[in-house]
């Protein structure tokens, strides 16, 4: 089993614009005006069933209104268990406030509707259709789902992710390459809440697959090298028959992607910047010469990588370019596979001519509603669809970003096969 690279040469990158934080003070008067819509909404209500629960509710709105904005900025601005402190429990009162939000809208909609029956009905004065009772109880039910939610999603966040096995036909595939496996990981996200031993947990799990390749779709970081280097370095454990391959996703680019590059060769990991590696794939596991092993072309898979689809606006030489990635790559290989991070690569992808693309991104939405409004952003939300000749697997996150949690939309780590079609 050999390996030759091939490559789209990359110019030295310019320097990549620092991305600047949102300032604090516009973040803080926006979160104030949400926070204090939902209490306007809500607290009252409450109140009338439970005479501590008005007081109570606006107490909780007004420290998420200033711990949501300045919890998010605490890891940019010091280290230390205070930074960490508030960085949780900014996030986590984010994920809580977030469905707080949805679910009163919501709560507004049914009280419209419900006035609207009243009226054309003519309900309003008849004893058990209660307008004053429906808005009490759906009041206290906005709190109780929203916590419900976030406990929950917390869960579903930390945990590791689940393995999802997928079968990805290919017409005319090879017998040499029936069953050849690839193990997916993508938006880990490493930072302020996931560290050492949630990554760690995952090469765990991604080894235990004893895959022939593995796939690090991008977003694997949220932060500087000098602050997150320990936390990846576990990865550098990760086995499989052909090595481990990754891209460049957007947040490698908020994080200092030229740093993460070198980080991630230097700890064995190919990283792959519009190029590709050939790999010759022998299940009889005979060692060959490399003109010979050139000459199986049915053994041979293509593994091409783009750096992120929106690198060109931090580092104009890093323009993702699937064409240039497949360019010099052996003419009768049955397999081309394309790493790319978002899944709007697809449309290129398939105009160069790969089998397979594998993206990430999206997290599938995180958790809900938001996984209904991905599709307006990206051609795939999720799992495995088709675009012309080009299959497209979108993973939905092996870690989480922002709110720890993860509500409807499961966290994974794809191993997906080649099988005959």
């Amino acid at each position: 089993m050999t390996c030759q690279i091939g490559s789209a040469p990359l110019h030295a990158p310019k320097a990549a614009p620092n991305r600047q934080p949102m300032p604090i003070v516009p973040f803080l008067l926006l979160s104030s005006l949400l926070h204090g819509w939902v209490g306007w909404r809500v607290a009252a209500p409450l109140g009338a069933l439970f005479s501590w629960a008005e007081a109570l509710t606006w107490v909780v709105l007004v420290a998420s209104a200033l711990l949501m904005p300045i919890g998010f900025m605490a890891r940019r601005k010091q280290q230390g268990p205070i930074a960490a402190a508030l960085t949780w429990t900014g996030l986590l009162l984010m994920g809580l406030f977030s469905t707080l939000l949805v679910l009163t809208l919501l709560r507004d909609a049914l009280l419209v509707v419900a006035l609207a029956v009243a009226a054309v009905a003519g309900l309003a004065g008849v004893g058990w259709y209660s307008l004053d009772a429906l808005q009490q109880w759906s009041a206290a039910g906005v709190p109780l789902l929203s916590v419900a939610a976030t406990i929950l999603g917390l869960w579903n966040a930390r945990r590791t992710a689940s393995v999802v096995r997928v079968d990805v036909p290919i017409a005319g595939l090879p017998e040499a390459l029936h069953g050849f496996s690839v193990a997916q990981i993508s938006d880990i996200h490493v930072g302020p809440t996931i560290r050492l031993g949630y990554v760690q947990r995952i090469v765990e799990r991604v080894n235990a697959l004893r895959a022939d390749m593995v796939a690090i779709t991008g977003d694997l970081v949220d932060g500087r090298v000098d602050d997150l280097h320990a936390h990846v370095a576990p990865l550098s454990g990760l086995v499989s028959t052909h090595g481990t391959f990754f891209v460049t996703g957007n947040h490698e680019y908020y994080s200092g992607a030229p740093a993460w590059i070198g980080e991630l060769r230097r700890i064995g990991i190919h990283v792959l910047m519009n190029e590709h590696k050939v790999l010759h794939h022998d299940n009889a596991g005979e060692s060959l010469p490399d003109g010979l092993a050139l000459a199986r072309d049915t053994e041979m898979v293509v593994v091409a990588g783009v750096a992120d689809y929106s690198a060109h606006h931090f580092i104009e030489s890093h323009r993702s370019d699937p064409m240039a990635a497949i360019a010099g790559a052996p003419v009768r290989a049955r397999i081309r596979l394309l790493l790319a991070h978002q899944p709007r690569s697809a449309a290129a992808a398939a105009a160069a001519g790969f089998d397979l693309q594998l993206s990430g991104h999206t997290h599938g939405g995180q958790f809900w509603p938001w996984m209904y409004f991905v599709r307006y952003q990206q051609p795939f939300t999720a799992g495995l669809r088709k675009l012309d000749n080009l299959w497209v697997y979108t993973n939905r996150g092996t870690g989480y970003w922002g709110p720890p949690k993860r509500f409807g939309v499961a966290s994974e780590i794809t191993h997906l096969r080649l099988v005959p079609a």
